[in-house]
């Protein structure tokens, strides 16, 4: 069977799924594999940060994931939409179709089309329903309605909050890292998975705070007290499958103890973790010590702070991360004795519209920060890339070392998410920010007379805090991004490196619409759907402001032989996009160097060229929006 043949099979299990209704397919007439799913009830939220949901999630994954085969995958696909919650189907059978070996090149249509009532909100959503039964022949268009105004200070950043690309990205890289994957029963190992979680949303925290200075706002404060008064969000988002609004969470509320878990638990995890960091060791299951070493902490660490299924112990570490989402998500509502729905906070694919996201994040990085600053800081050795000289780094776009950036307008397709009782296209047309094209020019010199390897890494940050002031290059580092990492080739002499942002090791390359994979655009018999994992193109870098805000280009050349695992290029299916986010798919992570290095450890130099050694170039850059 083709992957076309495929792909033309199980796109139709995707449609609307919003109009499904909540009778289930009676136990006797499920396949025996399915008799024991279908506990959490058609028509409710599902949430991978609850316990009980992810546990029925992950047992349905994994059934789907031992299929015999293709045909029988979709024998299991056509009972289980009939039978399990609707959000955990499309969760368990995007987890099954991505990892699958005889799925390869088959993919998942965007997330934003099976659910657009997580994307856009009620008002526009009811406006196109209008239109669509005042006009049933004609292709209806409506624009995005605004979800707020000035009066709230967070609402000059709801263009980025609630951008469609980055909150799919968000749902899409917990599918392909899912917190209970087994490698003991999927048979493929997850590398450095902990480390992963760290530094995707280590990155996501350090882009947000680059967007507040963009606005002229100061940096994000952590939420550390669990106690304290909550801001005010409202998400104007409705869930389709229940009819109810998301939860609105006024300014002033608090968090409550839930049944499953209290506020003591929380802040009883958050210690113990603390007490790892500071001991340097976690206690594992049995009572054995295990370090929290240079090499692997991060990644151990990383498995606590979410609790993955590689947590060293779930019982005595809790799970931190996951709760601290649901309790947000219940503020509003916390007894249930209202049978609200709970806010966005809950769901991956719009958790990140929500203020107090990013404040739990970098609370949570900051206890990663805190096992990192405890590291020595990297020696001029460690930094060196002995015979390799960085003469310059230079952004080309229509003015050199100024990238200009706007809002653009794009059209999101809501019929095959949505039954509006017509044939014709119903689309939201609505503004998102991006970036012109640009690339680097890197100028080289390895003077060690033979031909070198490589690896660039090139990151941004912002020049000046909330203040004007010229940041501390050990302030400085947490708030730089990854733009691009890539390996290059030095013949000895003179070289010049030329890369263009499209190319970025950040960045999803191809992303193909529910009508693009129907009508077989984008099908490759070679392809592999894991390259649907990464960071939006048009997100790449900060907005930047009118007057053009100052940012510093970082470029470093390390040694590709040392930081090479092996192997890169052997598996013909492996796919290379966004692989400093979302690692390489059944292979080693393509980088024996820690995540977000040279920037993972605290610096200790009074200022950045102290800092700087031959294989490294600083440049000023400035990003200027026209909007």
């Amino acid at each position: 069977m083709t992957v076309k043949e495929k792909q033309s099979r199980l796109l139709p299990l995707f449609k609307h799924l919003t109009s499904l209704t909540r009778d289930q397919l009676p136990v006797g007439l499920r396949d025996d594999r399915l008799k024991d799913v279908g506990h959490l009830p058609r028509g409710t939220l599902f949430s991978l940060f609850h316990a009980k949901h992810l546990e029925e999630a992950t047992h349905l994954y994994e059934i789907l994931y031992g299929a015999k085969d293709f045909d029988d995958l979709m024998h299991l696909l056509e009972q289980a939409r009939n039978t399990v919650n609707e959000g955990m189907f499309v969760y368990a059978a995007t987890v099954a179709v991505l990892h699958r070996d005889d799925c390869r090149g088959v993919t998942v249509p965007p997330i934003e089309e099976v659910f657009p009532d997580r994307f856009i909100p009620v008002e526009t959503i009811r406006h196109a329903d209008k239109e669509a039964a005042a006009h049933p022949d004609k292709d209806i268009v409506v624009e995005f309605e605004e979800t707020g105004n000035i009066l709230d200070p967070e609402y000059r950043l709801a263009y980025y909050r609630e951008d469609v690309s980055i909150n799919r990205h968000h749902w899409h890289w917990h599918i392909v890292y899912p917190a209970t994957w087994r490698p003991e029963f999927m048979h493929k190992e997850k590398d450095r998975k902990g480390e992963l979680f760290y530094y995707m949303h280590q990155q996501m925290c350090a882009r947000y705070d680059c967007e507040r200075l963009s606005n002229g706002m100061h940096r994000m404060f952590p939420f550390n007290d669990f106690h304290e008064e909550l801001e005010g969000y409202s998400p104007h988002l409705t869930s389709l499958i229940s009819g109810l609004n998301y939860g609105t969470r006024p300014d002033g509320l608090k968090l409550h103890d839930l049944h499953d878990v209290t506020i003591q638990d929380m802040e009883r995890w958050r210690e113990r973790i603390h007490d790892a960091i500071d001991l340097k060791m976690v206690h594992d299951h049995h009572g054995k010590e295990v370090a929290v070493d240079d090499e692997h902490g991060i990644d151990i660490l990383g498995a606590l702070v979410e609790s993955s299924h590689e947590s060293v112990n779930q019982g005595f570490y809790g799970s931190l991360h996951n709760w601290g989402h649901v309790l947000t998500a219940r503020a509003h509502d916390p007894e249930g004795k209202f049978h609200e729905n709970p806010g966005v906070m809950s769901d991956t694919s719009t958790s990140l519209r929500d203020p107090i996201f990013y404040r739990w994040h970098r609370t949570l990085d900051n206890l990663f920060q805190e096992y990192k600053e405890s590291l020595s800081p990297y020696t001029k050795e460690e930094l060196s890339f002995p015979g390799v000289e960085v003469l310059s780094a230079t952004v080309k776009a229509k003015t050199d070392n100024v990238i200009i950036t706007s809002m653009v307008e794009s059209e999101l397709e809501l019929t095959h998410g949505i039954n509006f009782g017509t044939d014709h296209s119903v689309k939201v047309k609505y503004n998102h920010l991006d970036h012109e094209s640009f690339s680097y020019q890197i100028k080289v010199e390895n003077t060690s007379g033979s031909t070198k390897h490589a690896t660039v890494r090139v990151f941004l940050a912002p020049k000046y805090d909330e203040l004007g002031n010229l940041l501390h290059p050990n302030d400085q580092r947490r708030l730089c991004i990854e733009l691009d990492k890539f390996h290059k080739e030095l013949k000895a002499g003179k070289n010049e490196i030329t890369r263009n942002s499209v190319d970025s090791s950040v960045t999803i390359s191809t992303l193909h619409t529910f009508d693009e994979l129907e009508s077989g655009v984008g099908v490759n018999e070679n392809a592999d759907e894991y390259c649907s994992c990464g960071w939006p193109k048009n997100m790449l870098v900060p907005r930047g402001n009118n007057k053009g805000m100052t940012f510093e280009l970082f470029v470093m050349l390390t040694d590709w032989e040392h930081d090479n695992v092996g192997g890169k290029g052997s598996d013909n299916h492996m796919c290379d996009d966004a692989v400093s986010y979302c690692g390489a798919k059944d292979s080693k992570y393509p980088d024996k160097k820690p995540m977000g290095f040279p920037f993972d450890r605290r610096i200790d130099a009074h200022d950045i060229e102290e800092f700087l050694t031959p294989n490294m170039a600083l440049t000023d850059v400035k990003i200027k929006f026209e909007g």
